[in-house]
């Protein structure tokens, strides 16, 4: 088995598609530790100690690969885009033109996949908004993790979180054409 492995980095081809995937992946880890603008990194540093204690955000923290304790620009992760395809493959059972869409082979499958994406997208500002809120909570009494809580400043941060949900989709489906996806 390690001998096929090896082998594997002899082929041209796959030793392409084994450079771009890890190129993807450095790139995602990379946003992992961005963090979203306006955030006071120190406090956050200390309700980190919160997400290490367990419960529902040492959880969500787990999930993310560690981006949500960093309150980092890909903190959503691809989670929207997997509730998004979940929400539409069940949503071809019931709506009847979805059903056709799905029927009609390769063109109906990019529409759906087009769905998909524009459900992404909506997800991911609502759980942006949400993740901002949660956060918020948790800070302690007249420290805050977000330097400004006005509109504009949660704006930016929610457009900011949900941009990178966006680029995560794009590097999971550059990932699937040109990687080993």
């Amino acid at each position: 088995m390690l001998q096929t492995f090896l082998n594997s980095f002899r082929v041209p081809e796959i030793r392409k598609k084994l450079a771009f995937t890890a190129a993807m992946l450095a790139i995602y880890r990379l946003g992992a530790h961005i963090p979203a603008p306006g955030v006071d990194t120190e406090v956050l540093d200390r309700l980190t100690e919160s997400f290490s204690g367990g419960g529902a955000l040492g959880l969500l923290n787990l999930v993310s690969g560690g981006s949500l304790q960093r309150f980092a620009i890909f903190a959503l992760g691809v989670m929207p885009y997997i509730t998004a395809s979940i929400i539409l493959q069940l949503m071809t059972v019931v709506v009847p033109s979805l059903e056709k869409l799905r029927k009609e082979g390769e063109v109906g499958q990019q529409k759906i996949t087009q769905y998909t994406r524009y459900l992404t997208v909506g997800l991911a500002f609502a759980q942006s908004i949400g993740f901002v809120f949660v956060i918020r909570s948790q800070s302690q009494v007249g420290e805050g993790i977000l330097k400004s809580f006005t509109f504009g400043h949660v704006f930016v941060v929610v457009t900011t979180l949900t941009a990178g949900c966006v680029l995560v989709m794009w590097l999971g489906e550059l990932i699937t054409q040109r990687g080993i996806g």
